[in-house]
């Protein structure tokens, strides 16, 4: 089975010596990678902008219960982050299935959004619908348990850069973005993001956020996630498997075909 347990994610911040904590977030998430999946949830939120703004990340070892050992984790802020937990806009909790809580609106979302120019780079349908299959033989706990979610990011070229699972669709993507934050890779306009499950409103916010240009699902788009996707310049992939695609968003991305073109083709 795959393991879920709950994850806390702790702030540390303020000038030295005078650090204040503020518990931020709880999570449930499978163990493993919590450092990529803490700073990924802050980047996507708009806490931090860029590598510089972290001093560290680490799981607490002073813990009140035992069960919280290995399951809270602290990141500390720079000092000179200009960082005020009153401009918070609500308390962060997040679960596995959750989906975005407490936006009040796609406009909300977009302030924070890396816009990317709709033709900067051309794929082919070939390549896009090879992504899944890319995504699935990088994905060792799925194939043990059939019950768990998995996020890539993928050069143009077709190379892997980080794959990462979780029983969270969202966490999946949090861990790959938050490893690709950290190694300098994001944001990058040129960059595509596929994912296991469905397209919903959340993992668009996050993908805008890393400047990512291509995020693409073997499940179903929500609505808010083509319309947020359409406002920020991100081309949105739905139903990516057994060879066949939708493309609901600047689908100019993709070399040759528009959407009606891409399901003709692709579809028979």
């Amino acid at each position: 089975m795959a393991v879920e347990e709950p994850l806390e994610i702790r702030l540390g911040y303020g000038e030295l010596p005078f650090r204040r904590e503020l518990a931020l977030a709880v999570t449930m998430r499978t163990p493993g990678e919590d450092a990529a999946l803490a700073v990924g949830f802050l980047y996507s939120e708009g806490l931090i902008q860029r590598p510089s703004d972290l001093l560290s990340v680490k799981h607490c070892t002073r813990v009140e219960k035992p069960e919280q050992f290995g399951n809270v984790i602290r990141v500390e802020l720079a000092p000179e982050l200009q960082f005020d937990p009153a401009r918070l806009q609500r308390n962060f909790y997040t679960s596995s299935s959750c989906g975005v809580c407490g936006k009040s609106s796609i406009e909300a979302v977009e302030q924070q959004c890396s816009f990317i120019p709709v033709q900067e780079q051309l794929f082919s349908s070939e390549f896009l619908l090879s992504l899944p299959d890319r995504l699935r033989a990088a994905q060792p706990n799925f194939s043990a348990s059939g019950g768990i979610h998995a996020a890539g990011l993928f050069r143009p070229d077709g190379q892997l850069i980080v794959v990462h699972e979780d029983v969270g669709r969202h966490n999946a993507v949090d861990k790959v973005i938050g490893a690709g934050f950290q190694a300098g890779v994001l944001p990058e306009a040129n960059l595509l993001l596929q994912v296991s499950g469905r397209a919903s409103f959340e993992l668009v916010q996050k993908a805008g956020r890393a400047g990512i240009a291509v995020l693409s699902a073997v499940g179903a788009p929500s609505s808010l996630a083509v319309q947020l996707a359409e406002a920020t310049g991100i081309t949105l992939l739905g139903f990516n498997k057994a060879g066949r695609l939708n493309s609901y968003t600047h689908s100019a991305r993709i070399e040759g075909l528009t959407s009606v073109e891409i399901k003709e083709k692709i579809q028979g």
